[in-house]
């Protein structure tokens, strides 16, 4: 009954052709990129698409009224369950704000609604010589709304820094429906708290972002890819320390385990080395003139550290190739079994060897099958595990296996998310790297927030 009276209430308040209520159209958003097993307890209330700030403080509103959850939801293309309901309510579609308002060239900064989708973005900005760096791996279809809420990284993180890092200013819907701004159209703001920080990577938790201003920097005048290919993970690590300690600042330094390699190569044949056992994708970029300046020092510093063999891009065509490559590795290992899960560890640096390693040995010790990516040049990795949800034995190890990467990311002094998040997937081992002491004032800031506790509820913790 009250389901109804919200439903009503809501048609009532906002067009009824954004307003979804069948079991069809409710079932499509029981389930986003994180791949769930069961998702029968998933299925929304009701998909609610938005179209102005408005919309969204009428909808906060109603949610209040029936005490009843909102989650927000950009592309869907999250992978720790983030933005999908478990006590059913509202999923509040973003889709319908994808407006770019303003690139401000003089001010090297853009304003724009939540729905845009990433990957767009770019484009536009470098139309105009400008550069938004963040860039998840899914940036053609995920969206910017997404992105701060999952404080999104990169391949490019390594030089130029996360979602966090680009964000200046938002405009929020808060939990009562109020419209609260975090900052101001300006790069340097040390004005009371920086509550631009709270707000990105807290998973829709604290409120509803409707507007972000970004900030921009100078695209690059050139880019190129380099890939090395080594016959030992340990090489291959030694040389990502060897070109840091010799002030050449890449990119982006990417890995592939030799699993990946083969994968991807048969997903997308890109003549890649499949007899290695890893290979590091290194982008480089700057002045023109600086180009073989870096590569020469780059190729010099792989080749000592025992490189086997080196591929590089002189075209965008061949720069195009070898990233489509390397992304398509999440698609390529879906190939291999009916389900596939990606994770998100991250370690110091010096603790990289151990983390691919260790992860590798837990997976060999359950019979899993890995392919391993990732960002190594801040020591990210991303263990991809095909399964077959429908074998219960094997979902069984797959869960002990994910506990134990857990325990060793912990044991190296890592932490559980460096930019997928936490979700509804990984709450329950956060305190193994957050303390409770931490955790407490979390959801001290929650409960200021949203006192009602109808935003994206029982999500991170």
């Amino acid at each position: 009954m009250k389901t109804n009276k919200l439903i009503k209430d809501l048609k009532n308040s906002l067009s009824s052709a954004n307003v979804l209520d069948t079991l069809e159209e409710r079932y499509a958003y029981a389930q986003d990129a994180s791949n769930l097993r069961d998702i029968k307890n998933n299925i929304p209330d009701v998909v609610v698409f938005v179209e102005n700030t408005e919309q969204v403080q009428q909808v906060v509103r109603i949610a209040n009224k029936y005490k009843v959850p909102i989650i927000c939801r950009g592309a869907g293309t999250n992978v720790v369950g983030a933005c999908v309901t478990e006590h059913g309510g509202i999923i509040l579609n973003f889709s319908k704000m994808n407006k770019i308002f303003e690139i401000n060239k003089e001010n090297m900064t853009a304003r724009v609604e939540p729905g845009v989708v990433l990957g767009d973005f770019q484009r536009e900005v470098e139309k105009l010589g400008l550069f938004y760096p963040p860039d998840p791996s899914n940036l053609a279809v995920s969206t910017i709304g997404g992105s701060i809420a999952q404080a999104s990284g990169g391949a490019k993180s390594f030089k130029y820094g996360t979602t966090k890092d680009y964000v200046i200013d938002l405009k929020v819907v808060t939990a009562s429906g109020e419209v609260l701004q975090t900052g101001a159209n300006t790069i340097k703001n040390a004005t009371g708290y920086n509550l631009n920080t709270l707000f990105v990577g807290s998973e829709g938790t604290l409120g509803i972002v409707v507007e972000a201003t970004l900030k921009l920097i100078p695209k690059p005048e050139s880019k190129k890819v380099l890939m090395a290919y080594f016959d030992t993970v340990k090489e291959a690590v030694s040389a990502v320390n060897a070109i840091i300690e010799q002030r050449i600042f890449p990119t982006t330094i990417d890995f592939m385990d030799k699993n990946a390699i083969q994968t991807v190569e048969k997903f997308y044949p890109a003549n890649l080395l499949t007899e290695k056992e890893a290979a590091l994708v290194i982008e480089i970029d700057g002045f023109e003139c600086s180009m073989k300046y870096q590569e020469d020092i780059i190729v010099n510093i792989l080749k000592n550290c025992g490189a086997s063999a080196i591929q590089a891009s002189h075209n965008d065509k061949e720069y195009n190739k070898i990233w489509t490559a390397r992304r398509s590795s999440m698609g390529a290992c879906a190939k291999l079994k009916p389900n596939v899960t990606t994770d998100d560890v991250i370690v110091p640096r010096e603790n990289l060897e151990a983390l691919v390693l260790g992860i590798r040995k837990i997976c060999e010790k359950y019979n899993l099958d890995v392919c391993m990516v990732g960002h190594v040049g801040d020591g990210s990795v991303h263990p991809q595990i095909p399964i077959d949800y429908s074998d219960e034995d094997e979902y069984k190890r797959y869960k002990f296996a994910k506990n134990e990467i857990y325990d060793l990311t912990a044991s190296l002094g890592g932490i559980l998310s460096g930019e997928h998040g936490v979700g509804m997937l990984k709450r329950s081992h956060i305190n193994k790297v957050v303390s409770n002491v931490a955790i407490d004032y979390m959801r001290q800031i929650k409960k200021t927030f949203d006192p009602n506790n109808i935003l994206n509820p029982y999500k991170i913790f």
